[in-house]
């Protein structure tokens, strides 16, 4: 009985779990309130009083340590389903009836993304509506939108490309990378590991990127970020890989090359499009990844 008494008094506040999935996801308090639109102080107080409600610790709170205890981590993955499940039964108590086809163009990256989930919660709850998606890189992606052959397309571009109606999912860092092992000859030409003609990076290296005294020679094209990251490690050449391709391995090059710019994620629809079933899609997907604190890209 008094066990029963115990379980009845404790509660898993959906908040509360919101909030430590978006520090796991962030890597800290300071970045999961920023993504969450909280003060630091609130994102603390709702962790100590998930962790008083449940008499124990789920964060380590020293320098250097890990971010969470073993009890807090086993908690993180009861989240992630408690989550995905509650989100979800919000939606289909809202759900109306949509019916129609879509056509979704999507990166390579964002196909290994907790965008599949949102996408598999939306097919369940609307049957009657077709996405087909397209995985095309970013430059095509911009194309189909503008020649009208997808109605939206998450897609990569310089932070200053935004536009005022773009989705932000997602901000990072892109960085020219090395391995340690590799000697550079700047003077002799510097080999560049690339994507293919249809890759922004690729044109803003060699459109914008060098400088009179850098001159990048190309050695190795792929159109896939896994053949980029093998060459890089394999001391090829010199890459430019966004962070979530970092490995642990790689030195990242911060002087003799000129400043990548930062990237972000958007969402962006056809110039044209408008429909119901559009909308609710480009509605749930930027609801479920506010909720979330940000698009989850798998490394």
């Amino acid at each position: 009985m008094n066990a029963v008494s115990d379980l009845n008094n404790r509660r898993l506040e959906i908040d509360a779990l919101r909030v430590l999935s978006a520090v796991r996801h962030h890597g800290g308090v300071t970045r999961a309130a920023e993504a969450l639109g909280l003060s630091q102080s609130a994102v603390s107080h709702k962790i100590r009083r998930l962790e008083t409600s449940l008499g124990c610790q789920l964060m380590v709170r020293k320098p250097g340590a890990p971010t969470f205890t073993t009890t807090g981590e086993d908690l993180l993955d009861y989240a992630v389903r408690i989550l995905s499940l509650h989100d979800e039964a919000l939606l289909s108590l809202s759900k109306t009836t949509l019916a129609g086809r879509l056509t979704l163009g999507l990166t390579e990256d964002t196909t290994c993304s907790d965008l599949a989930r949102i996408l598999g919660r939306f097919r369940r709850l609307h049957p009657q509506v077709t996405v087909r998606t397209r995985v095309r890189m970013s430059l095509v992606l911009r194309a189909m939108l503008d020649e009208s052959e997808i109605d939206a397309a998450i897609v990569q571009v310089f932070a200053h490309e935004v536009r005022p109606t773009d989705v932000v999912l997602f901000r990072e860092q892109l960085h020219w990378v090395k391995h340690p092992e590799l000697e550079l000859q700047p003077e002799k030409g510097i080999p560049f590991l690339s994507f293919d003609d249809d890759c922004f990076y690729r044109r803003w290296a060699f459109d914008i990127g060098q400088d009179g005294d850098v001159m990048l020679e190309t050695v190795f094209e792929c159109a896939s970020s896994a053949g980029i990251v093998s060459a890089v490690m394999a001391g090829l050449g010199v890459a430019l890989l966004n962070e979530r391709h970092l490995r642990p391995e790689m030195e990242i090059l911060d002087h003799g090359l000129p400043q990548p710019p930062e990237l972000a994620y958007v969402l962006r629809r056809g110039r044209k499009v408008r429909n119901p079933a559009l909308d609710t899609l480009v509605a749930e997907i930027k609801t479920g990844i506010s909720r979330h604190g940000g698009l989850v890209l798998a490394s």
